[in-house]
């Protein structure tokens, strides 16, 4: 038995991290946008990198340190080292040469613009602005922001049946560049719980599944997404399944969060897929609605047009059938099975759903036992002015 509570300080609520953000000159009017988290003993590393094959230069460093230790992470904002070659991750190596001597094996993040040189002297320089002794999560959430219009930060204890107890938080950014295969997105999640890397590792592919990879903003897949489990173990306490669980808590909430701050979203809408002939084809069809912008325009101008959800159903190329699918907003049914119930007096009520900043569209495609939940958002104006002038 196990009890999972919220918690608060995000990746300092676990004993022996240590975070914060500064301004390093990166972001404009003096915004905070670098960030450390810090253990003072080294940490256990589980990671998740993106599925694009144009990976950025911090994630080709990791990669190449092997199966290491470390208690430091640094994060910038504003400048994706992504598409910068083998001077990239010279970059990088530059950089960390200028870490505090308290680091081992320091790991670098960035998020931010593609195809630019990293501004090592203003970053060297933002690192010696670094105090390893403030505990600040929610400083170093907004140091990572981007077009985010708020910090992410979540933290649990988890009190196992034995009396002993571990702590697990974290922070992210992400709001656009987002598809269900992570998402534009950073998240660095800390643990006190005495767990090895291998099963650390084996947990969190379990549950990125049904977390990061189960999110759509806007169909398109970073250079840069990633997600870091530091374990420290200075808590002495594990169990398996109370991890699990309390790390998809984190990157479920997370995840979602993301979705909510989509960029320009008025809506977070869950796809709700059940009926499938497996979970795998549930899994594609619910993709395929959170990724359609047929549906996001949709939902952006509160039209309940049920026939884009028949529609990209039947062209997600699942086993699917016209007179054996159901369609509902909330739960209100438009149509069952062949018959359509979407007359004037329902379509009044759907709309007054979709006005909703929160509901669900379930399809039950009537062929199996499959299921699976996605999560999108609507696409509109502002997405479009956002994404027009990122750059500048």
């Amino acid at each position: 038995m196990y009890n999972i509570i919220y918690s608060s300080n995000g990746v300092c609520a676990s004993e022996g991290f240590f975070a914060d953000g500064v301004s390093a000159g990166l972001k404009k009017e003096n915004a905070k946008d670098m960030a450390f988290i810090y253990s003072d003993v080294p940490c256990e590393v589980a990671s998740v990198f993106t599925t694009n094959k144009m990976a950025a230069a911090p994630i080709r460093y990791f990669r190449s340190l092997g199966d290491v230790k470390s208690n430091f992470i640094v994060i910038n904002s504003k400048n994706a080292n992504a598409m910068t070659g083998q001077a990239g991750i010279e970059d990088i190596k530059e950089v960390l040469s200028h870490c505090p001597q308290e680091v081992q094996n320091p790991i670098m993040s960035s998020t931010g613009v593609i195809g630019v040189r990293l501004p090592k002297a203003k970053i060297i320089d933002g690192m010696k602005l670094f105090d390893l002794t403030k505990r600040d999560s929610a400083s170093a959430s907004r140091a990572i922001m981007t077009t985010d219009t708020f910090a992410k930060e979540i933290a649990f204890k988890v009190s196992l049946g034995d009396g002993s107890s571990f702590n697990i938080g974290a922070i992210a950014k992400g709001a656009g560049m987002i598809n269900p295969a992570m998402a534009t997105m950073l998240c660095f999640i800390t643990t006190d719980a005495k767990v090895m890397r291998a099963e650390m590792q084996e947990v969190l592919d379990e549950v990125v599944k049904t977390t990061f990879n189960a999110i759509s903003v806007d169909g398109d897949t970073s250079t840069n997404d990633t997600v870091f489990v530091l374990a420290n173990g200075k808590s002495g306490a594990y169990e398996r399944e109370a991890f699990k669980e309390a790390l998809f808590k984190v990157m479920h909430f997370l995840a979602l969060e993301m979705v909510r701050d989509g960029e320009g979203a008025t809506k977070l809408v869950t796809y709700k897929v059940t009926g499938a002939r497996d979970d795998k084809e549930a899994e594609i069809a619910a993709k395929a609605l959170s990724d359609s912008l047929l549906v996001k325009t949709a939902l952006f101008g509160e039209d309940p047009n049920w026939g884009r959800i028949a529609s990209t159903i039947g062209a997600s190329g699942i086993e699917a059938y016209e007179e054996k699918l159901k369609i509902s907003f909330d739960n209100l049914c438009v149509y069952d099975r062949g018959e359509i119930l979407f007359d004037a007096e329902m379509e009044k009520k759907c709309a007054v759903v979709m006005q909703h900043q929160k509901f669900t569209i379930s399809c039950d495609i009537g062929v199996g036992d499959g299921s699976f939940k996605a999560y999108g958002c609507d696409l509109g104006h502002e997405y479009v002015k956002i994404n027009a002038d990122y750059r500048t």
